[in-house]
């Protein structure tokens, strides 16, 4: 895809509506110096430097939307609590609709890192995974439904802290099938009897595997889970992340693999938020009017850029035209399809 073709899919970025409904979180991050190891047990001593904070999971998706000028409607729930508190603060900075934010008496999930030297030493989740009240469920189903009818995409976010759940989606996404609208879903493995109907499911190759029972150790047995994935789910696209092997997108309608190696090979920084980079390119690509595969080459070229960043992090629509034209090269010569 050449850098013309690129400005014309993202200048279509613009205002386009996508609901998010999904786990939102706080990130945040302590960054330091390590010089010597504590003498009260083998670990380092940080000197705390700085701290920062970052919009994380479905809020990090809705920050990614909105770095590429789409117009992002999150929709979950956050506690009544301090993080609350920075996570509406965030997302009003970036100028992000707070609206279906639902407050609740949980804690908000908190994820801290610890980072010295470019390196994380240690990460501390706080949060609350239990299951939702039928009444908190009503409230998200009433806002998502609010929202639907100027959605051009919907995507679910599942970071398995109890937005996403049966009773939910189930009352939604026949809701979002009826109308026309597409369902892109970043899944987690043991929630898989809830995701119906999508149209879209993103795994990493270690979810495609525990979800279609098959061992991804070449062509053959990658396109068998493509296969698989698209049965299971009804779902008219398969897109299985590969980390430094690429991505590969499986459509129901031909039945072919479609193979992109990674993007741009870089040092990694940080995969931290990737899959939500990822999962939000694609969605808004397509609502832009991209075709599959144009789409499967943004959200790849964006997981490339995005892993070269430290933290949970967002990319621009200019850096994607910067580095379009090496990536056409790319794509030219090295993505291929199999039957």
């Amino acid at each position: 895809m050449n850098r013309n073709r690129t400005e014309q899919i993202l200048h279509a970025f613009s205002g386009r509506p996508v609901l998010i409904l999904g786990d939102i979180m706080l990130d945040e991050f302590i960054w330091g110096n390590v010089t010597r190891i504590s003498p009260e047990a083998p670990v380092p001593v940080v000197e705390v430097v700085r701290e920062t904070y970052r919009l994380g999971g479905a809020a990090n998706v809705a920050a990614n939307l909105r770095a590429l000028e789409g117009t992002p409607i999150p929709i979950g729930v956050v506690g009544r609590d301090e993080a609350s508190e920075r996570i509406e603060e965030l997302l009003v900075q970036a100028n992000i609709e707070t609206q279906g934010i639902v407050r609740a008496d949980r804690r908000t999930t908190l994820k801290t890192r610890i980072i010295a030297h470019s390196q994380q030493i240690v990460r501390a989740d706080r949060e609350h995974r239990e299951p939702l009240t039928s009444d908190l469920n009503r409230d998200l189903a009433e806002v998502f439904l609010e929202h639907l009818p100027q959605a051009a995409a919907v995507i679910v976010s599942d970071y398995d802290k109890g937005v996403v759940n049966r009773e939910l989606l189930s009352s939604i996404l026949p809701k979002a099938r009826s109308a026309n609208i597409p369902v892109y879903l970043d899944p987690k493995v043991h929630h898989a009897d809830y995701y119906r109907p999508i149209t879209v499911i993103t795994p990493n190759q270690r979810e495609a595997e525990l979800l279609t029972g098959t061992l991804i150790d070449g062509t053959a047995s990658l396109e068998e889970a493509g296969r698989k994935l698209l049965h299971r789910f009804e779902c008219e696209h398969a897109l299985i992340t590969r980390g430094e092997h690429g991505m590969s997108l499986f459509s129901a309608s031909d039945g072919t693999g479609y193979h992109l190696p990674a993007f741009a090979p870089r040092t990694v920084f940080d995969v931290t938020g990737a899959g939500d980079t990822v999962i939000a390119m694609l969605a808004l690509a397509r609502a832009a009017g991209a075709t599959m595969q144009e789409a499967a080459m943004l959200a790849n070229q964006a997981g490339g850029i995005v892993v070269g960043k430290l933290g949970t992090a967002t990319i621009s629509r200019s850096e994607l035209v910067s580095g379009s034209e090496s990536a056409g090269a790319n794509d030219a010569s090295d993505a291929h399809s199999a039957g």
